[in-house]
């Protein structure tokens, strides 16, 4: 398989709506596989399908890293059906490199999702694990991090934002 490059801010994909995974197939498999080798070449916490292109509705995640009881994560097909709770943090996307900012998200989520093997799962997620959660499904939405942020901000962040855009 070609190696995955990660979509940079700028393209369209990145503000696409997903659409649902229908059937895990071989080739699914093979390429979240993909996915997991490189996020680990990034040194990524999380990457969601339409980073690499592909707007279906799934994303990985790889706690490992930031040593939660949770490592390998696929979820296909999430949704977050509850919220709790604030937490404020930086936040970075493989898809805007080099760029940090302080986000609001919810300290706590509990997401419904498909796994790799087609089982429905519930997962309430804290902290680190809740915020990947809620960027990655932002990915899947067309919703970007910097979305989250203050007007004002983001403006002040504008020149960094041109810097990164893909044309």
């Amino acid at each position: 398989m070609a190696r995955q490059q990660i979509v940079i801010y700028g393209d369209e994909v990145l503000r696409e709506m997903c659409t649902p995974v229908k059937e895990i197939t071989p080739k699914l498999r093979e390429f979240i596989e993909e996915m997991f080798v490189t996020l680990r070449r990034v040194k990524g916490v999380g990457l969601s399908a339409p980073q690499v292109g592909v707007t279906e509705r799934f994303f990985i995640l790889d706690l490992e890293a930031v040593e939660l009881e949770h490592d390998k994560v696929v979820m296909i097909n999430p949704e977050i059906l509850s919220t709790s709770g604030e937490q404020c943090g930086e936040e970075g996307c493989l898809s805007f490199p080099g760029l940090f900012v302080e986000v609001a998200r919810a300290n706590e989520v509990v997401c419904r999702y498909t796994d790799l093997e087609g089982k429905q799962k519930v997962v309430r997620a804290e902290g680190l694990f809740a915020r990947a959660i809620q960027h990655e499904t932002d990915h899947l939405n067309g919703v970007l991090f910097i979305d989250h942020i203050d007007p004002v901000e983001r403006e002040m962040l504008s020149g960094k934002l041109k810097k990164i855009k893909v044309s």
